[in-house]
Formats: C-alpha cells, structure tokens, sequence
C-alpha cells in the first residue's frame, strides 16, 4: 500500500522546480525583455552617475579622477552653510515653488473638472487641445514670446496693461523683480495646466456613472455631485500627485529661471538648481557644484517621506 502511495505521488523534478516569483517571471517573460532596453537606460544613466556624488566629499581634479581626489570630508557642505549667497537660493527656491505649488498644484484639477462638465463635446476637445498645446512648447519659445508680449513699446500685453493703468509706460515687467516671481508662476501654470489635467481627467472618466445617478435622484444638482461624488472619487489620485509634488519643492525648474533671469532680476532667480550650476560648471568648483545637488536630493527625498507620512496619518491615503 505505501508502494502504491508513493508512486502515486508526482515526481520533483531536480533542478527545475521555481519559486512563485520565478514563475510570474518566467510567464512574463516577453514583457520583461520589451522593458530591458528602458531598464538599461536607466541604469546607464541614473544609478551609474551616482557614484560621482563621492566627489562632494573630495576636492575634485579632473586628472585625478574620482578615486584619486584628495579626500576633504564635509568641508564642501560646511561651506554651503556660511554661503550667503547659498542661502538666499535656498530661499528663493521655496518660495517660488510653494507658489507654484500653491497656484499650480489645483489649477489642472480645477480645469479637468470643468472640462468633464462640459456637454458641448466639440467645444470640450477644442478646450482640451487649447490647453495642451503650450506643454509641448520649449521654454526658450515661451520666454521669448513673454519678452515680446511685455515690450513696454512694442508688447502688446504691455500696451494693454499701459491703458488699463496697471503699469507705466516705461515700466520693463521681465526686468521688474517686482513682477519677476508673479511671471514666473503665472507662465509655469499657463505652459503645464492643460497637460497635467490629463491625469485628473482619467481619474474622472473611471468615476461609476451610477454614482452619479444616485446623486440625481437624491436632488443633487451640479455643484454637489462635484462635491460629493468627484472630488472624493479622485481624492487617492490628488494626494499621490500631491506627495510627489511637495518633494520637488527643492526643484524651481531651471530651465524656466535660467532663460528668464537677467541683471535686473538674478537675485530673485538665483535658485538652488542655478547655483549649483553657476558654481560647479562656470566657475569650475565641481565638488562644491555636486554638494549643493545632494542637499537637493536629501531635501527633496526627506519632504517627500514627511508629507508622505502626513497623507498616511491623515487622509489614509499615500504612496507606500
């Protein structure tokens, strides 16, 4: 009888036998090969240059190289730390992206529900592609298109201000620090407003229309579907976007600051990102250059975990 039992039993074959995560990955494994070339990119060009933090901590030579540079400790970070000019970009960077964040951050919810509002389905699309268009717009277009638009004589956005009494006739708006921050914020939602509503649309367009129709019978009109029915729905979606969002506060965009600046504004434009590279790449201090980078990145990842905790603690909602 224990013969027969053991003959019954299916036999282990040696050598082939896969754990669970082997076998998703063996049965997965076509899109695993479609995604290598997107995960060698990303090694090559994310994970590999991350050993050149170790130069923060070295008085970088060229010629040296990264393993032969003499060895200084925090002596760059002290440095930062006693840097006037360092902590003004410090300040500078938080406080054009708490406004970007503050104005920017809502603006794109505030337009995907509109848009999902919107019964005229042709006027919706030309809406939707309106607002899409200036995100595939370069910066250097758009800051262009600004000093054109702005020219106290020729500009005429500035001409219009002029008659409406808001400015000067002589008054420069892009060389204004005045006006500097209010242009940066005002030009950074209107470029990215319409391409980062697509989330909140989609986080919408997955709502149970029958909710909906709860609503309606309940006499809910338009505004109180808004209140009790979208905005709930898409609430995970606003809080992930928005951890994410509160980590890049140390992140002013450099692109938009760099072209905008000039002599008349480089003290509000003087960003972590410009300092990091003003100091690193033109005046050639690449160790000093790279400690400023890794405060960004340490910043930047302890934000992100704070306000990640937060949304955990008080909305039960977060990214991990």
């Amino acid at each position: 009888m224990e013969d027969l039992t053991m003959a019954a039993r299916p036999k282990a074959s040696s050598g082939t036998a896969r754990s669970p995560f082997g076998k998703r990955l063996w049965a997965q494994r076509y899109l695993m090969i479609l995604t290598l070339p997107a995960v060698i990119w990303l090694i090559i060009f994310h994970y590999v240059p991350m050993y050149g933090i170790i130069i923060a901590f070295e008085e970088y030579n060229p010629v040296q190289g990264f393993t032969f540079s003499p060895w200084v400790g925090l002596v760059n970070f002290k440095e930062l730390f006693i840097d006037p000019s360092f902590l003004d970009s410090v300040a500078n960077t938080f406080k054009i992206s708490f406004l970007k964040l503050l104005f920017g951050f809502p603006a794109p919810i505030l337009l995907a529900i509109m848009l999902n509002e919107l019964r005229a389905q042709r006027l919706k699309k030309v809406v939707q592609s309106l607002s899409y268009l200036p995100y595939f717009i370069s910066w250097v277009f758009v800051v262009g298109f600004m000093y054109t638009l702005l020219d106290p004589r020729t500009g005429a956005l500035s001409g219009l201000l002029q008659w409406l009494g808001l400015i000067t006739q002589d008054q420069l708006l892009m060389g204004d620090p005045k006006t500097f921050t209010t242009l940066v914020v005002v030009s950074e939602v209107w470029k990215n407003i319409g391409w980062n509503s697509i989330i909140f649309l989609a986080a919408i367009a997955s709502i149970d229309p029958q909710l909906y129709e709860a609503a309606t019978v309940d006499g809910a009109g338009r505004f109180r579907k808004i209140w009790h029915v979208t905005l709930p729905a898409i609430k995970p979606t606003v809080v992930i976007l928005l951890i994410l969002n509160v980590g890049g506060l140390v992140n002013a965009n450099f692109d938009q600051l760099f072209l905008m600046k000039n002599s008349m504004t480089q003290d509000q434009a003087n960003v972590l990102s410009i300092y990091s590279y003003e100091m690193g790449l033109v005046l050639g201090r690449f160790s000093y250059g790279t400690a400023v980078g890794l405060f960004q990145s340490v910043v930047a990842f302890l934000l992100m975990l704070g306000a990640n905790y937060s949304s955990r603690k008080m909305t039960k909602e977060s990214l991990f």
